[in-house]
């Protein structure tokens, strides 16, 4: 991520993560992530003027994220998540719900960073929205007997979160091709760049030279494409705790948006600051 242009000053720093920790967790005790604190921090500092919020654009760190982790170590905010374990079987599903399979399965969430799921797990969103959490590191391929379960429901649905990246905009193609011939609908939760312009969240740039973009989606806009292939990207951490939440379980457990309705979907991102795009 960018230089930021002024060092910040370790009580500030501080006293900022305290304040981002009350913050990611309201309302109610949320739990939420390091990296979803690290943001919350970069808006702590940064805070958006009223007369700039409704211009669609990114901002750079004003925070490098090392300078975070040195100044978090020792003043844990309450609600923070432990660090997600490396390798290993995939959260949630199978091993979280072992009857998992024998039933018709109408929805499932697949998110691409597996701290997200995590997050989304610790604060019962697949009990709310009664739809099973896997993230894509340990849950791809899709465990066949899962997609059995998804095929037996009828007209199931595949929810997909991720970040507004080249991986993150692959993981869609990654989820269908999984599901082979099965009758199911993938639907794409964002992040895309629109999304992330449209809410100001922080975003960073890979090194260069940019390695180049594969096959884009068709939703994706040229102007989309050019963002990515500058090497920008943004996370989906970097949506506030609550907000991500609310929008989760609006999609999730809500009633299926229409196949082809343009604004039905305008009407999601109105709502939750992502919009759905379906497969073809």
């Amino acid at each position: 991520m960018p230089e930021p242009s002024r060092p910040v000053g370790r009580l500030l720093l501080e006293r900022a993560i305290t304040v981002a920790g009350r913050r990611a967790a309201a309302p109610g005790g949320l739990r939420f992530t390091e990296r979803q604190l690290y943001y919350e921090t970069c808006r702590v500092l940064r805070p958006t003027p009223a007369p700039l919020r409704r211009l669609a654009r990114t901002t750079a760190p004003p925070l490098r994220l090392s300078r975070f982790t040195e100044a978090l170590r020792g003043g844990e905010p309450a609600g923070l998540l432990p660090a997600a374990p490396t390798g290993g079987a995939g959260i949630g599903g199978p091993g979280r719900e072992p009857d998992l399979h024998d039933y018709g399965l109408p929805r499932l969430l697949v998110c691409q960073d597996r701290s997200i799921a995590r997050m989304l797990l610790a604060n019962h969103v697949h009990l709310e929205a009664a739809c099973p959490v896997l993230d894509a590191e340990g849950g791809l391929p899709l465990d066949p007997r899962l997609v059995a379960a998804l095929e037996r429901a009828g007209d199931a649905t595949v929810h997909l979160l991720h970040d507004a990246s080249p991986s993150g905009i692959a993981l869609p193609g990654r989820v269908r091709k999984a599901l082979g011939a099965a009758p199911v609908r993938v639907v794409s939760l964002g992040l895309v760049p629109r999304h992330a312009e449209a809410m100001r969240l922080v975003s960073g740039r890979v090194p260069r030279p940019v390695p180049p973009l594969g096959p884009l989606p068709q939703g994706l806009r040229p102007r989309e494409a050019e963002w990515l292939a500058a090497g920008r990207f943004a996370e989906v951490a970097a949506v506030p705790p609550a907000r991500l939440l609310r929008a989760v379980l609006r999609i999730a457990r809500g009633p299926r948006p229409p196949r082809h309705s343009v604004r039905g979907e305008l009407r999601e991102l109105r709502a939750s600051g992502f919009m759905t795009w379906p497969d073809a």
